[in-house]
């Protein structure tokens, strides 16, 4: 009862506060929570959101300069964007600086990995983009020195920054891409996604720049063939060049620019992995070393190089003859419709192939959660809409038009059957990186153990399981059986044995782990065809090799002003869709 006593008292005592506790104690603690609430919940919570709006709102501050510059009359000149991407990328480099160090210095605790984000592959064909980026910057820098005495500092100090820039990314790529940060959560997001929009500021700065060195190109092929309500802008410096090799500087940028802007935006998904994996719990997941075997690949890669070089010889003649007279125009819109007919008719075939062998498996899908492969998905889709929006523009002006080129139902063929690739693409592409991987004994297996049991009846049988190990190559032991005379004998005492049969006393099913089955075999084909088509549906449009411009249907149909301003923001996402595409169906050779 005393014990009883004790307890319900200080139960009591437990639910009754304390009268000693006086209000200006409780109004201390209650502070106190509110301050631990706020500066370590909150930002834990809402840190995503937070550094998400500054990202977003830093890139449009990039983009409003951008467009400003656009007109001629704009007080915003091209050394104020210069000078705004100078400061972002040295704050960028300070930031990986000062994570470079803090990470070295904790070199005793292991740190967790997300194997799925930048890949050795990606990260090496990032560095192959940052060498020709490298090699740009040396060219402008080429170009500054000549035109030095009525250029702005600015323009020669961006080169300069942007090479440092380059290279310390690309070593932050290398070696801390696949980190997932746990201390400075809050702190480190902001970093990242500064990184991120950086990256896209310098992305759409080039995309900018690509553009009107194109739409200038149109319009002097304009001039050509005798349009006179064309005015071509002048970008020259109004001086003379001090070297004389100021032109081939100048023209050699614009070669060189499709891969400086491949390299930016692809840094930036990649980055923006590692800001979606900040505070991620990785769940354990078993990585076995992927071998890419070319065993049994001979169509997907001559068909794949015959389709590569019918687009360098079709990007030559068309560039030669597009500019030279109207008939001259008219043959070679109607070459590159015909080739991308083609083109995008054995696409088509190759991705229903697959899929359909897709469709015969029994192989579930992998949901788990993965933010590399959804962003893969996503960013397939979203770009999609880039090259889909013109190709209903396309077949909008082809049907509406009263009066059609010899082109103009080619144009429509085209145009349809590019939304169609892009679905059933897209649908492979997906449906591939989503399948769980197959674990197939009689690849994996060259040898297998005999685990046999060694019983009083002098018989050696071979034993299905043991210690949980299944051997499926015995899984009937009555067609299998081997008899062994014992010199040995116990009653009712049994001798396991583990070891090698003699040669010859059994047959085992083993299987060359090199030899590939036959359906493996056809969709490794298929990923290497889609891969060189689409690299060779990246080589046209990025240098030069574009009938929206020159067929002249869709600007009757929208005018001049919103024809060009549909193609200049939606071709680089059908850049970046087709180049996204060849890392992403790289990956699917590399699981099949």
């Amino acid at each position: 009862m005393v014990e009883n006593g004790v307890l319900d008292i200080m139960y009591l005592n437990k639910n009754n506060p304390s009268p000693a506790l006086s209000s200006s104690d409780k109004e201390k603690k209650n502070f106190d929570n509110f301050k631990i609430s706020f500066t370590d919940d909150y930002p834990k919570k809402n840190a995503e959101i937070l550094s998400g709006q500054y990202g977003i709102n830093l890139l449009l501050v990039g983009l409003s300069l951008m467009l400003a510059l656009s007109y001629q009359r704009s007080a915003v000149k091209e050394e104020h964007i210069l000078s705004f991407l100078i400061s972002l990328m040295i704050l960028q480099i300070t930031w990986m600086l000062w994570y470079i160090i803090r990470k070295d210095r904790q070199k005793l605790f292991v740190s967790e990995k997300d194997s799925d984000a930048g890949t050795s592959w990606l990260r090496g064909g990032l560095t192959l983009l940052a060498l020709i980026s490298l090699i740009m910057d040396a060219f402008r820098i080429g170009y500054y020195v000549g035109y030095k005495t009525c250029l702005s500092p600015a323009v020669g100090v961006y080169p300069v920054i942007h090479a440092v820039h380059t290279i310390s990314q690309v070593h932050f790529l290398w070696f801390h891409v696949n980190d997932v940060i746990k201390t400075f959560e809050t702190f480190e997001r902001f970093g990242v996604i500064h990184a991120v929009f950086t990256n896209l500021l310098l992305w759409c700065n080039g995309v900018i720049s690509e553009a009107e060195h194109l739409l200038d190109t149109h319009k002097r092929r304009l001039l050509d063939l005798g349009y006179t309500n064309v005015t071509v802008g002048e970008k020259e410096p109004h001086c003379n060049c001090t070297t004389n090799i100021c032109s081939i500087f100048s023209h050699s940028l614009y070669y060189l620019y499709p891969f400086n802007i491949e390299y930016h935006i692809f840094v930036s998904v990649v980055l923006f992995v590692m800001w979606k994996n900040i505070g991620r719990i990785i769940e354990y997941q078993r990585h076995e070393k992927v071998v890419m075997r070319t065993k049994g690949l001979f169509a997907g890669p001559i068909l794949g190089l015959i389709a590569l070089a019918s687009t360098v010889t079709v990007l030559v003649v068309y560039i030669l003859q597009v500019g030279d007279s109207v008939e001259t125009r008219e043959s070679a819109v109607t070459m590159f419709y015909c080739y991308g007919i083609v083109m995008l008719l054995f696409m088509c075939l190759a991705g229903s192939v697959g899929l359909l062998i897709f469709r015969s498996d029994n192989v579930p899908l992998d949901y788990s959660k993965n933010p590399s492969r959804k962003l893969d998905a996503d960013l397939l889709f979203g770009t999609a809409i880039g090259s889909w929006l013109m190709s209903w523009c396309s077949i909008l002006a082809v049907i509406s038009a009263t009066t059609r080129p010899v082109y103009g139902w080619i144009n429509f063929m085209y145009s349809l059957l590019i939304i169609i690739e892009k679905y059933i693409q897209n649908l492979f592409i997906i449906e591939s990186l989503h399948r769980k991987e197959e674990t197939n004994e009689r690849d994996e297996v060259e040898t297998i153990p005999e685990i046999y049991s060694v019983s009083a009846g002098s018989s050696l049988s071979l034993a299905s399981s043991y210690n949980g190990i299944i051997n499926r190559a015995f899984e009937n032991q009555d067609k299998v059986c081997v008899s062994l005379e014992t010199d040995q004998e116990d009653n009712n005492q049994v001798y396991s044995h583990s070891g090698s049969l003699p040669e010859g006393s059994i047959s085992l099913p083993t299987r060359s782990s090199a030899e590939l089955s036959k359906r493996r075999r056809v969709l490794k084909n298929i990923a290497v065809f889609l891969f060189l088509c689409n690299i060779s549906f990246w080589i046209l449009p990025a240098f030069g090799c574009r009938p929206q411009f020159d067929n002249g249907m869709e600007e009757k149909t929208f005018g001049y002003t919103i024809w060009t301003t549909i193609v200049n923001v939606a071709m680089p996402l059908n850049l970046f869709y087709r180049m996204h595409s060849v890392a992403s169906l790289f990956e699917v050779f590399r699981k099949v």
